[in-house]
Parts: C-alpha cells; sequence; structure tokens
C-alpha cells in the first residue's frame, strides 16, 4: 500500500553503531586536510610541485581514517556508558524498584552524568522507556539496541536479561553479578586501550620525526639539503617515503588489537 510505504519511509532511522557516517561538510574538510598534508609532505621532500601535486590524490583516504576513528571513539564511549547504566540499574533493583521504574531511574542517573544529555546510551534509555510506555516488552527493546550498538556485552547482557525474566528467575541477583562481571571486564578493557594508547602516540611520535628534522634541516641549512631534490637525492627521498610509509602501515597493525 502506498500510504504504508510512505509512512515506513518516513519514519526516524535509529542509530546504528556498527557504522559512521561523515556529514559532507567533514568529508570535504578532512579531504582538504589529507590532500595538503600530502602536498607538503611531497614538497618538502622534493621541492617539485608537479610532483607534490601527485601525491595529493592519496588524501583521499583522510575521510575513512577520520570515520574510522569517530566510530571507534563513539563506540568506545557508549561502551563506558553502558557500564554505568549497569550499575544504577543493578542499584535500582537491589532497591526494591521494579524493571521499568529501575530504566526510568537510569535516565536519571545518566542525566547527572551527562547535564546536556547528548551521550547515545542517555538516547537508547530515552528509547527503551518508550517503547514499554507503548506495551513493548522491555527484552526486545534490549535486544533491538544490542544489534544496533553490535558489542558482545550489550547482546550478552540482553540474552541473560531476557532468559532470567522470562523463566522467572532471581532477576535482582542476575542483574547484579551480570554488572559486576561485565563492569570488571569493561575496567580490563579500559585499561589496555589506555596503554595502547600510549604506544600509538610513541608510534606517531617516531613517525613524525624524520618529516620535522627534514623540515628543520630545509628551514636551517637550506645549501646543506640541496643535493635532495636533484639526482639521486630524489630516489632516496622516494625510498625514505616508502620506507616511512611501510613503517606506517606496520604500526597501524601491531597497534589494531581487538579488545
Amino acid at each position: 500500500m502506498p500510504g504504508a510505504e510512505e509512512g515506513a519511509e518516513s519514519r526516524p532511522q535509529l542509530p546504528d553503531y556498527t557504522v559512521y557516517m561523515l556529514s559532507p561538510r567533514l568529508k570535504i574538510a578532512a579531504l582538504l586536510a589529507g590532500g595538503l598534508l600530502m602536498f607538503g609532505i611531497g614538497y618538502l621532500f622534493y621541492h617539485q610541485l608537479l610532483i607534490s601535486m601527485l601525491l595529493v590524490p592519496a588524501g583521499a583516504y583522510a575521510p575513512r581514517m577520520l570515520r574510522q576513528y569517530l566510530k571507534d571513539r563513539r563506540r568506545s564511549a557508549l561502551n563506558l556508558q553502558f557500564k554505568q547504566t549497569l550499575f544504577s540499574l543493578s542499584s535500582s533493583l537491589s532497591a526494591g524498584r521494579s524493571v521499568e521504574n529501575a530504566f526510568r531511574e537510569a535516565v536519571a542517573d545518566l542525566q547527572l552524568l551527562d547535564p546536556e544529555g547528548n551521550s547515545d546510551m542517555l538516547a537508547e534509555l530515552s528509547i527503551i522507556c518508550t517503547r514499554m510506555e507503548y506495551n513493548q516488552p522491555v527484552e526486545e527493546a534490549l535486544h533491538d539496541f544490542s544489534r544496533r550498538a553490535g558489542m558482545e556485552d550489550v547482546e550478552r547482557f540482553a540474552d541473560v536479561f531476557t532468559v532470567c525474566k522470562r523463566t522467572g528467575g532471581d532477576l535482582v541477583e542476575v542483574v547484579r553479578r551480570t554488572s559486576t562481571i561485565i563492569g570488571e571486564k569493561l575496567d580490563i578493557q579500559q585499561d589496555i586501550a589506555v596503554s595502547i594508547a600510549q604506544k600509538k602516540f610513541e608510534a606517531k611520535a617516531l613517525l613524525a620525526a624524520p618529516l620535522l628534522m627534514v623540515l628543520f634541516m630545509s628551514l636551517t641549512a637550506s645549501d646543506y639539503m640541496q643535493p635532495m631534490y636533484t639526482g639521486a637525492g630524489m630516489a632516496i627521498s622516494t625510498l625514505s617515503l616508502a620506507g616511512l610509509f611501510l613503517c606506517y602501515r606496520w604500526t597501524t597493525k601491531i597497534m589494531d588489537i581487538p579488545l
């Protein structure tokens, strides 16, 4: 039916946390920044406008890198907010509140931590509470959230919560134990992430060091660096750039540790 199809198309799309879409303005800004960076590196190593322009297309990789970075940051924040939500649910259920009221109380608790109300988890809790008001089972809302989040811990909590609620188990104890286990796991993941972040910074500093050294020498001893821009010097510069690129790819692969 045309009316039903139009209604489905106009229905607001819930966020999918497994993907991240850049806005056109942000994508253009990333393309420009990547192109300028590659042009600057090319001119730094060759001092030839034509060769520097040939490196500009490599800047097209910048939006992909920015999209991955923003997606990882968003999922990391959602992971932390989910941990806070678990502790709030556990406290509310232990205090004797019903499941529905526990989720509503979790909204209030997260609003205290985020007064501006911009967090993704706060939006998801509001969606769950709205669905409960329309008499949709809370376990269905949780499973929908776990599907869109694409996180093992969220999916595991939704499964445990569903089984316990449908079989009449001790929901308070199950949620408390599950919250503790998942919370401890998230703490370990955060410690590992901090260590990896430190190593990533060190790797970036080491990769930037040769570029800064060449820039410093070009500004302070241009005559000394002149052979680098002619003949065999350009071949050496090309090999150096290739080596830097391989080091970048190598360190990226090493630091890409799934948590």
